[in-house]
């Protein structure tokens, strides 16, 4: 296992070692301390590693992720698994605005809050979240998935694409173009398979409410004018 101490070694530095690593790689352990909230740590891994972070990580930690597993024991800054790939990133505190924004794959689990925007934009992602979300949340999401434990803030969804939200608690408001959903039993096997991955027991795909879009937006229509 190596052993990185940010306040001995720069991001940059650790970051640079990491993406020299091959998919092949016996370096498979990595572990942080002293991260001290340090912006872009873990940024842009292309290797199956698993990197343990101790303490709280600024921005974009995680972002473009590939392949990796990354755990924070803190809270993570803004942007944290932006643009990911593939690969886990788990988030065991709470999580600042856009988490997950843009992601196209893998698996985001936060265990505490998120903040505004969270998902947004996001392109085939899943994303899990134990506890409540901001504002804005989910806004255009293209595709992937959405699961939150407590409540979400207002206009969740506005302008949303394919992607599906799957809310446990209140919702403030929705944005453009979501609704509410019926769920068929497929859904609750795929929201049921996301509550296992992300580790959440004693709470079932029957608690939910389903939200995505209207697609009334898709074309533009005279009648829909006020929605733009």
């Amino acid at each position: 296992m190596h052993v990185i101490d940010l306040d001995r070694q720069s991001v940059r530095e650790f970051n640079a070692a990491l993406h020299r690593l091959t998919a092949d790689t016996n370096d498979t352990l990595w572990e942080v301390t002293n991260s001290g909230g340090k912006h872009a740590i873990g940024v842009g891994i292309d290797a199956p590693i698993e990197v343990v972070i101790n303490g709280n990580v600024g921005y974009y930690c995680a972002g473009m992720n590939k392949l990796a597993s990354i755990r924070i024991h803190g809270n993570a800054g803004q942007g944290v698994g932006e643009n990911m790939m593939s690969g886990v990133v788990h988030v065991m505190g709470d999580a600042s605005q856009s988490a997950g924004a843009t992601g196209h794959g893998g698996l985001l689990i936060v265990d505490g809050d998120a903040a505004a925007r969270c998902g947004i934009s996001m392109k085939g992602i899943d994303i899990v979240v134990k506890g409540s979300i901001g504002a804005m949340s989910a806004f255009m999401a293209q595709a992937g998935n959405l699961v939150v434990l407590g409540d979400a803030g207002e206009a969740l969804g506005d302008s949303i694409y394919e992607a599906t939200i799957f809310v446990r608690g209140k919702v403030k408001s929705l944005g453009t173009d979501c609704v509410e959903k019926p769920m068929t039993q497929a859904d609750k096997d795929r929201l049921a398979l996301m509550l296992d991955r992300a580790g959440i027991e004693g709470v079932t795909a029957n608690e939910f409410r389903m939200y995505g879009s209207a697609r009334r937006l898709y074309n533009f229509h005279v009648d829909n004018l006020s929605s733009y």
